[in-house]
């Protein structure tokens, strides 16, 4: 394993009414990022179905974090599920996360 890469995670609400909010209460995003450049080398969540979460990967792979709105961008284009506004906030939770990371020397407080 890359000793460059971390591995953050991100969390958020899902609306209700959808089969991913029946199975769980909230979104889990999940991505491996490079420490030094917030470049997303790999990336899950918790959704119900695997296309859709191959779809978000798909969507999250080869972003950075440093780029917030361009990954809001492409959800924005690409993602017309029922749990968007969802997967936006848990990124935005694991982008809040990785800037604590740098900006405290590789130490975050949960």
């Amino acid at each position: 394993m890359e000793n460059s890469r971390i591995l953050i995670t991100g969390y958020a609400r899902l609306p209700q009414g959808i089969t991913a909010q029946e199975l769980y209460s909230v979104i889990a995003v999940v991505i491996v990022v490079e420490k030094q450049t917030g470049l997303i080398v790999d990336a899950d969540c918790s959704l119900a179905t695997e296309l859709t979460r191959k779809f978000v990967k798909e969507l999250l792979t080869g972003c950075t974090l440093n780029d917030q709105e361009a990954i809001e961008d492409k959800f924005k284009e690409y993602y017309y599920g029922s749990a968007r506004k969802a997967i936006i906030s848990a990124i935005r939770n694991c982008t809040e996360k990785y800037r604590q990371i740098c900006e405290n020397g590789d130490f975050y407080v949960d």
